[in-house]
Parts: C-alpha cells; structure tokens; sequence
C-alpha cells in the first residue's frame, strides 16, 4: 500500500491527471490509492471491467489532452487484453502508461493462477519497460518519472524515436498481504515534462512543394501550408482540412501530370493513411520527403526520406504560380451537398402548377434519403471548435475524405494502424477528457456497423460517474462492405465474399442501447438526422442510419 500510493502520487506530481482501473486481485493496492486520490480530487478515476476497453479509453483520454493517462489491470490475460491500445499509441505517438500488477518473481515459472511472462510483453512497442522490484525488496520510488519522461519524449530511449511520445509499461510485482490500510497521502500536483526539441528544419522556398496532412498532423499543417504557399493536402482525419491552401479533390489532382506529377517535394506532417495516390507520391524516388516526426517509426517510404523534429520556412517570395494552378483545379472539385434553397416565388405563387412543383421540391427535399456521402456531412456540418469528432477505421472515412470541406474542428482517428479496435472506447476517452471540468460541446463518432460491433464492450459504463455527451452514429450496411471495393471482391464467389469477408449480421442495435442504457434513433432522411445531431436527447446517444450495400 505505501508504494501504490507513493507511485500514484509522484505519477500526478508528473502531470498524471486520469487513470483507467479494470478490477483485479494483484492489483487491488494501486486500485484503493487511486480512489483514495480521486476522492481527494487529484485523479479522475474511470472503472472499466474489460482490459481492451480501459486500454483505449486510455488512449482516448492522452490524445485529447497530451498528456498520459495510465491504465491499471492485474495479472495474465488481463495485461495481454492491452496490446491492441498498446500498438496503436505506439504507431500513433500517444503517450499512455501502462500499470500491469504481476506475481512476485517465486511465483513465475511454477504454474502459478495468473501468472504469465509479462516482463518484456509489450517489447517492442513500448518506449521504455521495467519490471519493478517487490515492495519490500526495492520499491518503486522514481519509476513515475521515468515512466512520464519517456511516455512524453522528454528522456531518450534507447530504440526510440527522438522526441516522440508513446507507450510506457511498468511491471509490478507485489507479494500477499496485497492490501491493507491506506498511509497519508502527500500529493503536489505538477506538470507533465515538454518533449525534447531540436533544431527545426528550414524549408527553403526552391522546389515545386506540397503539404500533406496525415492523422494527427493538427494544425501545424495549415500553419507551414500558410507559410510557404504552397498547397495542402490534407485528409480529413488530419485536424488540418482548413484555410485557404486547402485542396479539394486531392486524389484526383495528386494523379494528373500537370499537377501531381510535376512535385518535387512533399512536406508530411502526421500519418497519411487513406489514399493510394498519396502513397504513390511518397513512394516515388524523385521526390524529396520532409517527414515531421510523429509516430514509434519513421516516416520512409521512398527510401529517402528525411525525418525532423519539426520544420519552419525560410523568409522570401511564395511560388504563386504553383499554388495558383492547384487553387484553380481544386475549386473545381469541390463538393456541394447542401439542398437548393427554398423558391419562395414559386411557394406564394398563384399559379397551381408552379406552386405545385415548388411544394414538391420542398418535399422532395425533406424526404431525401440518406446515402454515405450526405450522412459524412451531415455530421460535419453539424461539428463545431467545441466539439469533437472521431472516425472509425470504416468505409465512411474515406468517403468523408473524398467529399467534405474545409472546416477548422478537433479531429481524432485511430490511424496509427487503422484497426476497427476500439473505436466507442477512444471516443469516450475524448468526450471525458474535452468535457472536464464542464466545458462544452459534443463527441460524435462516425463508424460502420463492424467497427461498432467490434467495440460493443465499449457502451457499458458505470452508473456512478460522470455521464458524457457522447453520439455514436452507426451507418449501418449490414457488413463490411468495404471489402466490395477491394481485389477479393473480383477474385471470390459471391457467397465465399460474404461468409468470409462482408459478414453479415441482423443485430438489432436498439436492443443493444436499451440493454446498455443509451438513447437511441434510428433516421433514414437527411432532415430527420440534422434534427437528431443537434437536439440530442441524452448524455449516451446512439444513432442508426441504415444504408445500402
């Protein structure tokens, strides 16, 4: 009990603010300091029962804020059910740390209850790993700080890449009695330590040059974007579809001559994940790559590229002449889905039958059926600077990508590996994190069927803490239909594709947020869903679109 308290208290010395709990025997000491700590309002304390959805509500709570979260689980499978969380924070550059409790080193090897190798079980995703001594035989003074350094950037480690953020994974040991009474406490929150910095790469102004904006590029894309002139590529998950340099279409463009194929350089900032033009720029040995720094790996596709800790322009002219071009054809591409705007004529009009054709329009216009495309942006139109949105790794990202605009709103994706993991998991992570303290606004999650589905584990959430305004909407196509776009779908027989690929199912998702205690609404017009986005009903709120295949 003296080193679970005195590790969680150094952890918020450090910056630690959340801690994810699943429950547990061996880990009952750190679970009793943290709700002794949450009481004392140093700690928000979140009660998670499955170890997959702790880890990603983990995940959620540090790319909100920056800073990391920890998750607490005992021993054996418990710690394994983390290596989904584990993997993406690694690829992602999020920091999280994670607090696996573990037998004492008599009982590993011996066919010990819950006892595994979990010393080195997340190598090599971790940026750094202790196997801690047993209280009593050591303890577990200075592991905070050495843990939030490396989880952060601050401290190098030895395999890493320098100044990015990731997971940490502390193993720790403790023998029975597991726990007792609490001792006093003494905490002095502080801060979590910046990331190492170095000196930025200047980007001078000669070469032919775009900015591509991967997941989690942020805002610093449209900011060198603006800086340079130069035009910006950026996906919609990217937190940086805005401004002026925008570029609508980028696909297409990326993929004709006179545009894509006169780049000579492509500055990258995060990790660009869901065009294969954009890959096939990066590929191309011709082009000179500045990679930004973000994720566990290095940015190299071509083989030449070079990574930086960041990048600032050199002082001259911009080439106006190539962003012009790109400019011009981007506004070609651009993409318009809002309705006509009422005939006010022909609504007050004496004539029957032009009036009887503006009645109809207006009618039309309401009844319209929701396709992929209108509901990306519906969702977008109805997100704000307060908000949150979060797509899942699912078709309608990339439709999103294809067809919506520019707007400056926070953007969060699991794209460090594209899993359909625990996508409803990381989004409540984001809404208790954006709402702390009360601040406003509303987390939505974009996602398939599947992917919810896959994360239905996700919904369950103690009756005792803080509800957040959380909307899940579901486009629901009864599969994966994804997979009808890909080369399975011209190589396999129909019903081999469906068994083994598009995975049918008839779940019935109202059952599933009556049982959870969600609101739910299932829409099927474009006006029907705008009224359920903006008039939400409940903190919970799970909202069905059935779309076709």
């Amino acid at each position: 009990m003296d080193a679970a308290a005195s590790l969680l208290a150094d952890l918020v010395a450090h910056g630690v603010r959340d801690i994810v709990l699943s429950p547990g025997s061996r880990s009952q000491a750190l679970a009793l300091a943290a709700v002794r700590l949450a009481d004392d309002g140093h700690l928000r304390v979140h009660v998670r029962i499955d170890e997959r959805v702790a880890g990603f509500t983990a995940l959620g709570i540090a790319r909100e804020t920056g800073v990391p979260a920890a998750v607490v689980c005992t021993s054996g499978t418990a710690v394994a059910n983390l290596l989904p969380a584990v993997l993406e924070a690694f690829h992602a550059g999020v920091p999280l740390l994670l607090l696996t409790a573990d037998r004492p080193p008599e009982l590993r090897g011996v066919g010990a209850n819950q006892a595994t190798l979990q010393d080195g079980l997340f190598h090599p995703w971790v940026r750094d790993q202790v196997d801690a001594p047993v209280p009593g035989d050591g303890g577990w003074a200075g592991l905070a700080e050495r843990a939030v350094s490396a989880a952060t950037g601050a401290r190098e480690v030895e395999g890493g890449v320098p100044g990015v953020a990731g997971p940490v994974h502390l193993n720790l040991p403790s023998r029975e009695p597991l726990s007792g009474g609490l001792p006093p406490i003494v905490v002095t929150p502080g801060e979590a330590p910046a990331p190492l910095g170095g000196e930025p790469f200047e980007l001078d102004r000669g070469p032919r040059t775009v900015v591509i904006a991967g997941a989690d590029a942020g805002a610093d894309a449209e900011e060198i974007a603006h800086a340079g002139g130069w035009p910006l590529i950026a996906e919609i998950v990217s937190g940086a579809r805005f401004g002026r340099q925008v570029v609508h279409g980028y696909r297409r463009l990326l993929a004709r001559d006179d545009l894509g194929g006169r780049v000579e350089r492509a500055v990258v900032l995060g990790h660009p994940t869901l065009s294969r033009e954009v890959a096939a720029l990066l590929a191309r040995t011709d082009v000179d790559i500045i990679a930004v720094r973000r994720g566990g790996e290095e940015l190299n596709l071509n083989h030449r590229s070079r990574g930086v800790g960041a990048v600032v322009v050199a002082p001259g002219a911009a080439d106006r002449v190539w962003l012009g071009e790109w400019l011009q054809a981007s506004a070609a591409e651009a993409v318009d889905l809002s309705e006509s705007a009422p005939d006010p004529e022909g609504l007050a009009s004496t004539d029957f039958a032009a009036r009887r054709e503006a009645v109809k329009a207006e009618l039309d216009a309401v009844r319209r059926p929701l396709d992929r495309a209108l509901l990306a942006d519906a969702v977008w139109r109805a997100t704000w600077p307060h908000d949150r949105l979060v797509f899942g790794s699912s078709r309608l990202v990339r439709v999103a990508d294809q067809v919506l605009g520019g707007k400056k709103v926070p953007v969060h994706a699991n794209r460090g590996l594209a899993g359909i993991d625990g996508t409803i998991a990381t989004a409540t992570g984001i809404a208790l994190a954006s709402q702390a303290a009360g601040a406003p606004g509303v987390t939505r999650v974009l996602l398939g069927d599947l992917a919810f589905l896959h994360d239905v584990g996700a919904l369950l959430l103690p009756p005792d803490e803080t509800e957040p305004r959380l909307q899940v909407i579901v486009g629901n196509d009864g599969g994966g239909t994804i997979f009808d776009s890909l080369e399975v779908a011209a190589s396999a027989r129909p019903g081999d594709l469906d068994r083994a690929f598009y995975t049918p199912h008839t779940v019935r998702l109202e059952h599933l947020a009556l049982a959870y205690g969600w609101e739910y609404q299932r829409v099927t017009t474009r006006t029907a869903l705008d009224q359920a986005l903006t008039s939400p009903r409940g903190g919970r709120q799970i909202i069905e679109v059935p779309l076709a295949r």
